[in-house]
């Protein structure tokens, strides 16, 4: 019988073992790697997946993520806006939707149980197999023993006996097991996601608050520089280089730029949703302006500009003090 199945594939040093665990089984593996504003770490991922032999695809679920898990999970969050539970669910559904399409057999997770207490404990997992729609298809090869026996197990399509009771937050087996597979690059166990993050959470949930409706593509801008809000219009303020090229790259066509003319400093973007008023983009640009080599001059001239380089506007204004500008986000 020749079988295939899907892992979710993270590229982390779990998610790499439990592949191993698979295929050593002559079990054909293809990885799903998902892609949001909010995990990281495709290319890492990619190169991983090469190392290892299998295939790769990789699925965007920015929008749909945002819809269906985000705003409304039926387990809620976790310590920030971490719908964690509901979030491997998704994921599950939609990997188990494409192993449907290739005509695949059953699902592979790298989860451990114990890892996480909240997420990763038997009862949260027995709900992500029930809120995914593939309850009895999904293995996790490294705590298999510990779990339910699944269906590739009953059936005989892998062999329970070669699986693992890993269990616990402790990275002693796995690291073992590394070595005897001769995997070397795995990133840390940070979990790669930024909706656990204290201020990224932070940021998101204020923009949500503001506009419920708002779409994957305006998010990217939150993990860069630094935020401050100026009613409800955001202004994003590069703190270095990197972070002025993050905001170039991260800019749409309504929003507008600031540069402080005849003086080094960084790029702003103002993002509203509407024509913004003369006097916030004054505002804008006295705070762009404080940041900037010209901060301590009475009037400096700031040009307000489009993604296209069209120039809307040059102002002439005077910098912020520290003590008026707003409070960061």
């Amino acid at each position: 019988m020749n079988l295939k199945a899907v892992s979710l594939f993270s590229g982390g040093l779990d998610s790499q073992l439990a592949v191993q665990l698979i295929k050593e089984q002559n079990i054909k593996v293809i990885g799903v790697h998902f892609t949001s504003p909010f995990f990281e770490g495709y290319d890492a991922a990619l190169q991983a997946a090469d190392k290892l032999g299998i295939d790769l695809n990789r699925i965007n679920v920015g929008q749909e993520y945002i819809d269906t898990v985000l705003k409304n999970p039926v387990y809620g969050y976790g310590r920030n806006f971490n719908p964690c539970i509901d979030c491997h669910a998704f994921m599950l559904n939609k990997a188990g939707r494409y192993m449907q399409e290739i005509d695949a057999s059953f699902l592979i997770s790298g989860e451990v149980v114990g890892q996480r207490p909240m997420s990763q404990n038997k009862s949260s997992l027995n709900a992500v197999d029930k809120l995914s729609g593939f309850r009895g298809l999904i293995v996790r090869p490294l705590s298999a023993k510990l779990l339910p026996i699944s269906i590739p197990e009953s059936e005989g399509w892998i062999d329970r006996d070669r699986l693992l009771n890993i269990s616990g937050r402790g990275r002693k087996q796995q690291i073992e097991l590394a070595k005897k597979y001769s995997i070397q690059d795995y990133p840390t166990p940070a979990g790669g996601c930024l909706l656990t993050e204290a201020g990224f959470a932070r940021r998101l949930r204020k923009v949500m608050e503001l506009n419920p409706n708002t779409e994957s593509e305006n998010l990217d801008i939150l993990k860069t520089g630094r935020h401050f809000y100026l009613d409800s219009n955001l202004l994003v303020v590069g703190r270095n280089h990197t972070e002025n090229l993050k905001l170039q790259q991260a800019t749409l066509k309504k929003d507008s730029l600031f540069k402080v003319l005849d003086y080094p400093g960084p790029l702003g973007l103002l993002r509203s949703n509407g024509n913004p008023e003369l006097e916030t983009l004054k505002k804008a640009a006295a705070v762009v302006a404080r940041y900037s080599d010209a901060r301590m001059e009475q009037i400096c001239r700031v040009k307000i500009y489009r993604s296209d380089e069209r120039i809307v506007n040059i102002l002439e204004i005077k910098p912020l003090t520290p003590e008026e500008t707003p409070r960061s986000i």
